[in-house]
């Protein structure tokens, strides 16, 4: 019932899928079911945040401004060419109101995150699942996603995927951007490719390609609740996203999120702890020989060879909450990656309900 009620709210967007997730866990249970990261904003933005809230009567505008600036001088870009965003599932759902509609189809890889095709079923767009190459790590098979549809609105990459984790390389990303139906707007969703340490697509952008990239301060910067995050895209494809929607920014999350640009070793630790935890994690399932999908993020898929959902059950009668299930692949379960001390907790659990 749970999954039908959200599937019914107007735009399928990140806290409807969240529900999927939301769970009613004791204090003590291991939460490991929402790609979130537990380590919470870095220090200097818990102290850039904390100041803020002193200010909370002001809209203080200029705090989503620096946010901007920042972003764009790292990323080589135009400050025009960056809008500041409380997320990135509202940039998500204003570009399928603007590139799709019931004649121009939204594409995306199968698994994938489930936002923005819901939000173009809404709206009557058709919507065109293109699997995964099971023979290339399950990376996003770029070259059937191009000929998915002459009339495409919106193709979606998110890279690394989610749920898989998985990487489509640089090369196969330009090669659509390049080879795309006329008129189709390439959306990368770069929401875990900190982690990842893939390289990023700004420069795509900055070369004025049909392209909107999004990005979150949710993930490696642990701020999933403060909201922060910022779309990339040339001033015109900008106007008609922004278009749909425009909001007040919340200025503690601006200004944990200037912070976090600021910290200049933020990442780099971080990318390498949850890489550390990650492949502890995958030593495991090697050991005890269960199947699951090499990840390069903050999330992974087990093969249980059974109904997912009857495992999921099963960890949380164990105080453990791993995420859901993706109908394609109904015997995998998505797991995050929690803190080392969560993922043994894990760990023990699945042993036990695995026997």
């Amino acid at each position: 019932m749970m999954g039908a009620g959200a599937a019914a709210l107007p735009f399928y967007n990140e806290p409807a899928l969240a529900q999927l997730s939301r769970v009613e866990a004791p204090p003590d249970a291991v939460l490991i079911n929402a790609n979130e990261n537990p380590l919470g904003p870095c220090p200097e933005a818990r102290e850039a945040a904390h100041n803020m809230i002193a200010h909370g009567g002001r809209y203080r505008y200029s705090e989503a401004d620096r946010v901007q600036k920042l972003l764009a001088e790292q990323e080589g870009l135009k400050t025009n060419y960056v809008k500041i965003h409380p997320g990135s599932s509202g940039p998500l759902h204003q570009a399928v109101l603007a590139f799709t509609s019931p004649t121009r189809p939204f594409v995306t890889g199968d698994p994938g995150y489930e936002a923005g095709e819901r939000a173009a079923r809404f709206i009557g767009a058709e919507v065109i699942r293109v699997p995964l190459m099971k023979e290339k790590n399950y990376q996003h098979d770029v070259k059937a996603m191009a000929a998915a549809s002459m009339n495409a609105g919106l193709i979606y990459i998110c890279n690394p995927n989610n749920p898989t984790g998985t990487l489509t390389p640089k090369s196969d990303i330009e090669w659509l951007v390049a080879n795309k139906p006329k008129g189709a707007i390439v959306m990368i969703d770069e929401a875990y490719t900190h982690i990842s340490g893939a390289p990023f697509n700004s420069e795509l952008v900055a070369a004025d390609k049909d392209v909107v990239i999004l990005r979150t301060f949710s993930k490696i910067y642990g701020m999933a609740g403060l909201r922060a995050g910022a779309s990339f895209a040339r001033p015109d494809l900008q106007d008609k996203v922004s278009g749909f929607s425009t909001t007040m920014m919340p200025i503690t999350g601006m200004a944990a999120a200037s912070a976090s640009l600021e910290s200049k070793n933020l990442v780099p630790e971080r990318r390498k702890l949850i890489g550390n935890v990650r492949e502890n994690t995958f030593e495991f399932l090697d050991k005890h020989k269960f199947s699951y999908v090499p990840s390069m993020s903050n999330c992974f898929m087990v093969d249980v060879k059974r109904p997912g959902r009857e495992i999921i059950t099963a960890l949380q009668k164990e105080k453990v909450f791993i995420g859901r299930v993706w109908p394609s692949w109904p015997t995998h379960v998505r797991v995050t990656v929690g803190t080392q001390e969560e993922m043994d907790k894990f760990k023990a659990a699945f042993l036990k309900v695995m026997a």
